[in-house]
């Protein structure tokens, strides 16, 4: 059985994709920016961004039927990885310090608009 989880955004059904998908046991949580109701949330500061991304993906996995404690896999595209690492690392900490999963953190040129600073994605599986 595969269920489909919507962020509401507009733009899922222009580009075809889901906030997470669910299949059996596995929920996929996709690329995750900082943006609600249109507007960037904590332009130049990458610890809020992520701790709003951080609350986002919680609430994806709630409507899947998992939560935080079943991510297994993190991975954080950072525009300035430098600058920001720190920021995004302790709002990682903060939703998954006993969890620990295994996490990737890469810099990239660039994300859709300048203000973004950080995209995250994870992985859960349900036991």
């Amino acid at each position: 059985m595969r269920q489909l989880i919507s962020s509401g955004a507009p733009w899922e059904d222009i580009v075809g994709y889901s906030r997470a998908v669910r299949v059996g046991n596995i929920i996929e949580v996709a690329g995750t920016t900082a943006v609600e109701n249109g507007e960037v949330v904590g332009k130049d500061d990458a610890y809020a961004q992520s701790v709003c991304i951080f609350q986002k993906i919680a609430r994806a996995l709630e409507e899947a039927g998992a939560s935080m404690q079943n991510v297994v896999r993190t991975r954080m595209y950072v525009t300035n990885i430098e600058r920001d690492w720190e920021g995004i690392g302790k709002a990682h900490g903060e939703f998954l310090k006993t969890v620990k999963p295994a996490s990737t953190m890469v810099e990239v040129q660039k994300l859709m608009t300048p203000e973004m600073l950080v995209e995250i994605e994870v992985t859960a599986i349900l036991q």
